[in-house]
């Protein structure tokens, strides 16, 4: 395994292997997730998970595996610009209901960055936990560019982001039975301003206008949080 371990951190092979395994795992469990649409089963979930087992299997550190993969997080630039895509698509929708969907994002953002500098603060954690925590409740790539910008480590953030995700997925879930809302645009809101991408991707399963509004609102959210980047600085220098 010594050597194997050797290989994988010498050879330029180890760029193209770990963005293969780094794929792949993604692939298994999103054809996992297909089969079994099983909240623990989310591809944000289990692709994680599956990549740090083989990670520690072959005694590979975080640093080899991010430097060998990081092009992937590059990608994420093409994927916030291509966000502009669903507000497009959805631009009659947000005419109608923007004042309702501008009062909700703004009051699920500010629950959601109140409550990680309380819990943070709370629990005593350092200043550079406490700022990757403020923007946990955005889509990746807006999550990792406001923790970059506040003096976070936008690293962690990403995976604040996807512990947010799912759970934000489970417990809408549960609010929709426990508060019964029969509107589709709550319902898609819920999980788009909660669970961003887990949220959308589990919206579009209880149904298409469902998964549209929660796609549109998790942009929508990633831009206003984007807007509060100074009173995040703020707050982070309050800290």
């Amino acid at each position: 395994m010594g050597r194997v371990s050797h290989f994988l951190t010498t050879s330029g092979w180890h760029v193209a292997l770990w963005s293969a395994v780094t794929l792949a795992a993604y692939w298994v469990a999103k054809t996992l997730y297909r089969k079994w649409p099983r909240w623990w089963l989310m591809p944000l979930a289990v692709a994680p998970i599956l990549i740090a087992t083989i990670l520690l299997s072959f005694h590979a550190s975080y640093h080899e595996y991010i430097g060998a993969t990081h092009w992937l997080i590059l990608l994420l630039g093409p994927a916030t610009v291509a966000f502009a895509i669903p507000i497009y698509e959805q631009r009659a929708l947000l005419r109608r209901h923007w004042p309702v969907l501008l009062a909700g994002m703004t009051a699920g953002s500010l629950t959601s960055i109140l409550s990680s500098w309380g819990l943070a603060s709370l629990l005593g954690l350092d200043n550079a936990l406490r700022q990757s925590l403020l923007p946990r409740s955005i889509s990746t790539p807006f999550a990792m560019e406001v923790s970059g910008a506040i003096g976070g480590l936008p690293e962690l953030t990403a995976v604040f982001v996807v512990v947010t995700g799912v759970v934000g997925a489970i417990i809408g879930d549960l609010l929709l039975v426990r508060l019964s809302l029969a509107s589709p645009l709550a319902r898609g809101a819920v999980y788009g301003v909660g669970a961003h991408a887990a949220g959308t991707a589990r919206a579009k399963q209880v149904g298409s206008t469902e998964g549209a509004v929660s796609g549109l609102v998790m942009v929508l959210v990633g831009l206003l949080n984007v807007l509060l980047v100074p009173f995040l600085l703020h707050m982070a220098r309050q800290g």
